[in-house]
C-alpha cells in the first residue's frame, strides 16, 4: 500500500494569519533568470499560488517525483515512564484518497529552507495536536533512513508515487494528542501490540517493519 501522507495547503498561513512564504525574495532571481513570477514555467509559483511561491502544483510535484527522490521526515510517537522506558506507542488511524482506513505514523515532507527539526515539529503538530507537546532534542538523530520505492521488492517500504528517503525518529510526547487533518485519531498500544504482525497488516507502505526498528532502537522489542 502506497505512502498517502497529505500536501500541505497552498494557502497555508502563519498564527498570525500571515500566508506563509518560504522562498521569500524568490520572484527577484527568478525575472532576473527570465521567469516571471507566476509565469507558470517549472518551479515557478502558479497565478493562483502567489500567496506561496514555495507550493508546487500537482503537475510540478508529479514530475519531480518522476526525477528525484524526495526528503520526509517520519515520528514515532511514544510515552515513556519516569526512567525514560517506552511504555505506549501511539498509532494513527488514517483515511487514504479511496476511502479506506489503514494505520500509520506522523510524516511527511521537508520544506525548502526548513529544518528537518522544524518540520518534525510541523508534522507532529499537524496530526497530534498543538496540546500534543513533542520532545526533541536540539539536533534529533534518526533511528533509521528509510526507503520508499515505486518499485517493489527493493526495499521493505513502498510508495507507488515516488522514490521518498525518510528520516524517521522516536518522539516521546507529554501532551493530550488531539489528532487533525486527515488522522482521524490515535491510539496508544504497549510496545507488544504495536510490533505485532496484526497491527503490521494493517499499516501502509510496509511501516510495520518501522515500528520494529523503532522499538528496538530504544530497546522496547522484546
Amino acid at each position: 500500500m502506497a505512502v498517502r501522507t497529505p500536501d500541505p495547503d497552498p494557502n497555508e498561513r502563519d498564527d498570525d494569519g500571515t500566508p506563509q512564504n518560504p522562498l521569500d525574495g524568490i520572484g527577484a532571481s527568478y525575472s532576473r533568470r527570465g521567469h516571471p513570477l507566476g509565469d507558470g514555467s517549472f518551479g515557478s509559483p502558479s497565478p493562483d499560488s502567489s500567496s506561496n511561491p514555495g507550493w508546487l502544483s500537482d503537475i510540478e510535484l508529479a514530475e519531480i517525483r518522476r526525477r528525484m527522490p524526495i526528503l520526509y521526515v517520519e515520528a514515532v510517537p511514544v510515552r515513556t515512564d519516569g526512567v525514560g522506558a517506552v511504555t505506549e506507542v501511539g498509532i494513527l488511524l488514517r483515511a487514504t484518497p479511496l476511502g479506506e482506513m489503514t494505520r500509520t505514523i506522523v510524516s511527511g515532507r521537508v520544506r525548502y529552507g526548513e529544518t528537518v527539526r522544524d518540520a518534525l515539529f510541523r508534522h507532529l503538530e499537524n496530526d497530534l495536536g498543538p496540546m500534543a507537546f513533542p520532545l526533541l532534542p536540539p539536533q534529533p538523530v534518526p533511528f533509521t533512513v528509510a526507503e520508499y520505492f515505486p518499485m517493489p521488492g527493493v526495499s521493505a517500504f513502498h510508495d507507488d508515487r515516488q522514490h521518498a528517503v525518510s528520516l524517521a525518529y522516536v518522539v516521546p510526547v507529554t501532551g493530550t494528542c488531539q489528532p487533525r487533518q486527515d488522522a482521524l485519531e490515535v491510539t496508544w498500544m504497549l510496545p507488544a501490540e504495536a510490533a505485532s504482525d496484526a497491527l503490521a497488516a494493517e499499516m501502509e507502505g510496509g511501516r510495520g517493519s518501522l515500528i520494529r526498528l523503532a522499538l528496538a532502537s530504544v530497546g522496547a522489542l522484546r
